[in-house]
């Protein structure tokens, strides 16, 4: 007997062993992380980031107690493998704002509501799956997110979005209003919502007097095999805020307008708030000082300038106070990029641990700037911009023209010849129904010559649109020498008659275009930081030093098309209303009038009020004639 409770006593304690490690091993996560980058037009840019990690429900369990539970049900209930959403209101600056780095890749969205999703479910219910999952996330984010399942709001992508063929839906909403009903729910999927930790620098004023600001949704699943390694589920939450600081009189007095120094800042100016902690919940909690490498060549040029003049000898890397700016904080530590194939000088993330402060004691960080400094931001090999040509409600013509950066060359090196070198680049473009697209009238121009579509188009597939039924859509590979310096290529389209109940209720203002894709296959952008064990535990950090693909969007088109004058109808009615009144008031007026009852009345009361005054009294002249007129026999 006791040899037998020893082994279950032993049985038991190997099963709360293995159970341990595997809560240890396996167990959610939950960071939050602050980005802030002063930009090259006078701004401040806040990217807010918060992960949050769910273990295989194989392993796990459907229980959670950090994940949101409304993401987890969506997964499974529609079979998710990826999905993004976004709402933006602004458009991001690719020329002044950066376009070829980690942040401006994932986080520049066009502007409204941006969806799509991939599917692990038979090919025949994918357009099921996604109808459903418009309408659950509509009423999960408070927006009209719904309006994406009809088949006339989204396209099918084959390889100009993303490398998902048959199971891929993207749709878009170019007008939807952004506003605080939908980030207030977006912050309810976090543990502390805004009520601790870097979340609670979200005040709405602060976020919705910026130029730029996108809310977006980034969820991946491991859930149903399509890998083969189970990693369950991971959801990024991430908010980018392009924002102005406030300048001083002191400062505009000082220098001129073109002199004047970058206007200082901090977290307090900027957002009205100071964080006082950490969320509790949170595994990780740090904020990040990132100076571009634009910025720091020219500090660099200034420090060196000190140096000669006898200055102090600090490594320049590891100094946070210089002779361009200064921290009010000094970092816990900084991380400097390498293998920098852009330039010789890295960029460098200044990095804050939050677990260091608290109420008593907030973090306040403040960047000063001590002289002004002209730089500019790293761009993509092209910068894309969209425009309409013609004129009247019956045709036009869409035009995407493409030119050559100022960083471009750079990036070829100058042992390139036209012949070893081509710049390859995809355009992913849908159009609504009723515009109506000729794609054998597309004209290609490449450095201001006609080029065939033959010579300078590797491969394309088109969609034609079909009425009320399905968008057009276009992907177009082009491969081009590298050191070319315009394209542009244009397609014309007529434009179609909606039916009465199809205008929406500001049909004047014209219908939208949503924005083109436009994506660098042969360029990624990523951070490279020293080996570091801190470095994994960081998502931002992780994320940075991902591959990720370099795309632009361009403009929203606004495409007026011939409305009917909504007024008619009304006039219509109110007219015929009139006619009718007239008519059969008068009609009735006549069939129930009697003629000698009105004046058999008449008589009888001009003589009871007759006899009433009696013959003795004044009658007044106007009683007699009535009297007169009312007793006078008839002829």
């Amino acid at each position: 007997m006791a040899a037998i409770l020893r082994l279950l006593l032993s049985v038991l304690l190997l099963s709360c062993m293995a159970a341990v490690s595997l809560s240890q091993g396996e167990e959610e996560e939950f960071s939050e992380e602050l980005i802030l980058k002063p930009l090259a037009d006078r701004k401040v840019l806040a990217h807010f980031q918060f992960q949050s990690r769910a273990p295989p429900t194989r392993m796990y369990g459907h229980h959670h107690h950090l994940f949101p539970k409304a993401l987890y049900q969506l997964v499974q209930k529609f079979r998710i493998r990826e999905m993004e959403l976004s709402f933006t209101q602004g458009r991001w600056n690719y020329e002044r704002w950066g376009g070829f780095d980690p942040i401006s890749s994932s986080n520049a969205k066009p502007p409204g509501v941006e969806l799509w999703a991939v599917f692990d479910v038979p090919h025949d219910q994918v357009d099921a799956s996604w109808k459903n999952l418009t309408h659950t996330l509509s009423g999960l984010f408070c927006a009209s997110i719904n309006f994406l399942e009809s088949s006339t709001a989204y396209s099918a992508p084959d390889w100009g979005f993303r490398p998902f063929s048959g199971s891929l839906r993207y749709g878009s909403l170019p007008r939807e209003a952004v506003c605080t009903e939908n980030l207030t729910p977006w912050l309810k999927l976090l543990p502390c919502r805004d009520k601790a930790g870097l979340a609670a620098l979200m005040d709405r004023p602060s976020i919705y007097r910026g130029f730029y600001h996108s809310q977006r949704l980034r969820l991946t699943s491991t859930e149903f095999g399509s890998t083969e390694v189970e990693s369950g589920i991971a959801v990024d939450q991430t908010l980018t805020v392009v924002l102005q600081p406030t300048t001083s009189r002191r400062a505009s007095m000082t220098y001129s307008s073109d002199s004047a120094p970058q206007p200082s800042w901090s977290l307090s100016s900027i957002f009205g708030r100071k964080v006082s902690g950490r969320c509790v919940l949170a595994k990780s909690s740090n904020v990040y000082i990132q100076v571009e490498r634009g910025l720091m060549s020219k500090l660099k040029n200034l420090h060196a300038e000190d140096e000669g003049s006898g200055a102090g000898d600090i490594p320049f890397e590891k100094s946070w106070n210089n002779s361009g700016f200064e921290l009010s904080i000094a970092p816990n530590r900084v991380i400097k990029e390498v293998n920098s194939l852009h330039d010789e000088t890295p960029t460098v993330l200044y990095e804050y641990v939050i677990d260091n402060y608290s109420t008593s004691e907030p973090f306040d960080l403040g960047f000063t700037w001590n002289l002004p400094i002209i730089w500019s931001s790293p761009q993509a090999p092209l910068h894309a911009s969209r425009f309409l040509m013609g004129s009247g409600n019956e045709r036009g013509a869409i035009s995407i023209s493409l030119k050559a950066t100022e960083a471009s060359d750079g990036l070829w090196g100058a042992d390139t010849t036209e012949n070893s070198c081509m710049l390859r680049f995809n355009v992913f473009q849908v159009v609504p129904w009723y515009i109506k697209v000729y794609f054998h009238t597309l004209q290609v121009f490449v450095d201001e010559k006609p080029q065939s579509f033959m010579d300078v188009i590797e491969r394309m597939r088109v969609s034609p649109s079909e009425d009320k039924v399905s968008p057009g859509l276009m992907e177009m590979a082009f491969k081009l020498p590298c050191h070319v310096k315009s394209v542009i290529f244009t397609l014309e389209f007529d434009k179609g008659f909606l039916h009465i109940d199809e205008y929406p209720p500001d049909a004047n203002q014209g219908f939208d275009i949503p924005s083109a894709v436009i994506s660098f296959p042969d360029f990624h952008a990523s951070m490279h930081f020293l080996k570091d064990d801190s470095l994994n535990k960081s998502p931002v950090l992780s994320k940075f030093q991902e591959r990720s693909l370099v795309l632009c969007y361009t403009e929203v088109l606004l495409v007026p098309l011939t409305t009917p004058d909504f007024s008619m109808p009304y006039n219509v009615i109110t007219i015929t209303c009139t006619v009718f009144a007239l008519y059969f008031g008068t009609l009735l007026n006549v069939l129930r009038r009697r003629v000698d009852e009105e004046e058999r009345l008449l008589k009888r009361k001009v003589k009871s009020m007759y006899k009433t005054l009696g013959p003795g009294t004044h009658v007044s002249s106007l009683m007699q004639i009535v009297w007169r007129s009312c007793m006078q026999p008839k002829v």
